[in-house]
């Protein structure tokens, strides 16, 4: 038995139809006649467009529109196109009711009678806005990242396809590796490589490892368009699609040709440094047995004055050739900032009598007179006494060498509105106004070609002087009237505040006396010089010429004062130390002193934390060992003998 449907009568199917179409909300359908009037409204295009059936049938479609379509006849020419293609479907900006606008999609057909003429249209409308705006901001943002990318100059930042051939040129990438767009898009990114690298396939292995590891970084020599290298540093990022095939990589690229100069001034700098802090060990090693023999000479009576001249000539030469080894140093400490300030409060005049003791000799063997003005109460500043001796000591030497013989130095220390001031001033060359500054430039002489810069040293004197005083909270000013008319250099420096009552420092004790003193260096010239020094100033003295026999030596002679050289074969001097101190007896422990030529501050740290008791660097001056042997007889003085 079968059963079959009855179809339904016409005027039923297009009932059900009719209710179809109302019943769709999403989108506005609805008839036109064939001049373009509106002759059906569904409920969709209520709710889309905004106009109720009764109030927007037998209206023109063409209000729907915005102006500018309307006066352009678009609506019209929508429905020709219909007619001639059979069906028609656009995008673009419609009216509702309330004058809005939004984006919709149109599709309108033509209807045809039974004979073949034209009944109408029907057109469908669906609401893209929402669509349309992510598109936008899509687009928007796809734009922002395009100009940010074009806009960037200080990384090259490009695509290449996934054989890597150029995709996309940015401006960076113009200003850093000199192509024009048209000039590489297009091209083997295995240009920007060096013929080495090419030859080695370090392209194409950055490429494999980007594909296998997702990005790669890398630093290296890279080539312009006019064939200059320069160090970059590159990321190389494998772009993904979607399904997991790869669409290419973004490559960016930045010129690190700066930082690498930098970085290999640097080493240098440092291995400049490390040059110059040997070179003065080596240049100190000699320097002490002809300082001893000095000091030996002027503690001893010389009857003839041709030699008593000839060792005040030594004497003020080898003064000169050790501050220029010091000053090298310096140079090398300020410029890695190893210099260490060790501040404590001091008189003003102290300093002042430190700085002109030591150039004193040179002032007096160019004959010139000293002036000092100070203020008779004392003044005060915080900071360390050998540094700002060092700066005045710089300011007044610099005075000697460029005033001729016979001139005149005034130093004059004083202070207002918080700070206190030194002033040294002289009737010499002067500067001319270009000079005023650049005299503190490091290497830099005024008049390089005079004798007087001949004589002056390396031009790094100032430049000492016044990054110490910066150091210090202070600075240093050049003036003067001009070439001819002598200069005036003044160091500034915050004035300090003293606390409690100041302490006169004792006078250092010239005659210390009773100390046995045991020398130990492998410079057989340096340890007999510094045992002659030792014992013209009254001590009981001994020398070895190795770790061991000093050690040795020691055991007998149980010294006061031990001076232990450092760099010595087999048994260093810290290896020596430890042994000393082993070997101590109770209340018999000597004052250990490293003697050695290596003197900045890194060594003196070192000596200190190897347990030595005090630290003097090579060529040692007598007024500093003397205070050195003081230091030694008071202690020396609160143990049996």
């Amino acid at each position: 038995m079968s059963t079959s449907l009855a179809p339904l009568p016409e005027n039923a199917l297009e009932q059900r139809l009719q209710m179809l179409i109302e019943g769709v909300t999403d989108y506005g359908i609805f008839m036109l006649d064939p001049e373009g009037h509106i002759i059906s409204w569904n409920t969709g295009a209520q709710r889309l467009k905004g106009w109720r059936r009764e109030e927007i049938l037998g209206r023109h479609f063409s209000l729907f529109y915005p102006p500018e379509a309307v006066a352009s006849g678009w609506p019209q020419e929508e429905l020709r196109l219909a007619q001639a293609r059979g069906r028609f479907e656009d995008e673009g900006w419609r009216l509702r009711k309330d004058g809005s606008r939004f984006w919709a999609n149109v599709i309108i057909t033509p209807l045809y009678g039974p004979m073949g003429e034209l009944t109408g249209y029907a057109k469908i409308t669906r609401d893209l806005t929402e669509r349309r705006q992510h598109e936008e901001e899509l687009r928007a943002s796809e734009e922002r990242v395009r100009l940010l990318v074009e806009s960037v100059r200080d990384y090259a930042i490009f695509m290449l396809d996934p054989d890597g051939i150029v995709q996309s040129w940015n401006a960076g990438a113009q200003a850093i590796k000199g192509y024009r767009p048209e000039e590489i898009i297009g091209r083997h990114f295995r240009a920007f490589y060096t013929p080495e690298d090419q030859a080695a396939g370090k392209p194409e292995l950055e490429l494999e490892t980007a594909r296998a590891q997702g990005r790669v970084e890398d630093e290296g020599w890279r080539v312009r368009k006019d064939g200059s290298l320069f160090w970059a540093n590159v990321v190389v990022t494998a772009v993904i699609g979607p399904g997991g095939d790869l669409r290419g990589y973004a490559k960016i690229t930045r010129d690190m040709s700066d930082r690498r100069r930098l970085e290999e001034l640097e080493l240098s700098s440092r291995r400049m440094n490390e040059f110059l802090a040997m070179l003065a060990h080596e240049l100190r090693n000699p320097l002490a047995p002809i300082r001893n023999a000095v000091t030996i000479m002027q503690l001893e009576s010389l009857a003839s004055p041709v030699l008593r001249n000839c060792r005040d000539v030594i004497d003020r030469q080898l003064t000169h050739v050790t501050r220029l080894v010091d000053d090298l140093l310096d140079v090398g400490r300020l410029s890695t900032g190893k210099i260490k300030l060790r501040k404590e409060l001091l008189r003003l005049g102290d300093v002042v009598a430190r700085g002109v003791e030591i150039a004193r000799p040179i002032i007096a063997s160019r004959r010139h007179t000293l002036t000092i003005e100070q203020s008779d109460e004392p003044l005060y500043v915080h900071g360390d006494s050998t540094r700002l001796s060092q700066v005045l000591q710089n300011l007044l030497v610099n005075a000697a060498k460029y005033t001729p013989e016979g001139g005149h130095i005034a130093l004059r220390a004083y202070a207002a509105d918080s700070f206190v001031y030194l002033a040294v001033g002289d009737n010499g060359r002067g500067l001319a106004p270009e000079h005023l500054h650049t005299i503190f430039q490091l290497f830099v002489q005024a008049d390089s070609g005079t004798a007087a810069a001949a004589e002056s040293g390396l031009g790094i004197g100032l430049t000492l002087a016044r990054s110490l005083a910066e150091m210090h909270g202070g600075s240093i000013e050049a003036a003067s009237p001009g070439p001819g008319k002598g200069s005036t250099f003044t160091v500034r420096l915050p004035l300090a505040a003293p606390v409690g009552t100041a302490e006169e420092e004792a006078e250092s004790d010239l005659a210390a006396t009773g100390l046995r003193v045991l020398v130990i260096d492998d410079n057989r010239d340096s340890a007999d010089s510094a045992t002659d020094v030792l014992r013209l100033l009254g001590n009981q003295v001994e020398c070895a010429y190795d770790g061991e026999a000093g050690v040795a030596v020691a055991r007998r002679l149980r010294p006061h004062v031990i001076l232990l050289d450092l760099a010595m074969p087999g048994m260093d001097g810290f290896e020596a130390r430890r042994r000393l101190r082993e070997e101590a007896t109770a209340g018999t422990t000597p004052f250990l002193v490293a003697m050695t030529g290596f003197g900045n501050e890194e060594d003196k740290r070192r000596t200190r934390a190897a347990g030595f008791d005090a630290h003097l660097t090579k060529p040692v001056e007598l007024e500093a060992l003397v205070t050195l042997l003081n230091d030694a007889r008071a202690r020396a003085a609160a143990r049996p003998a």
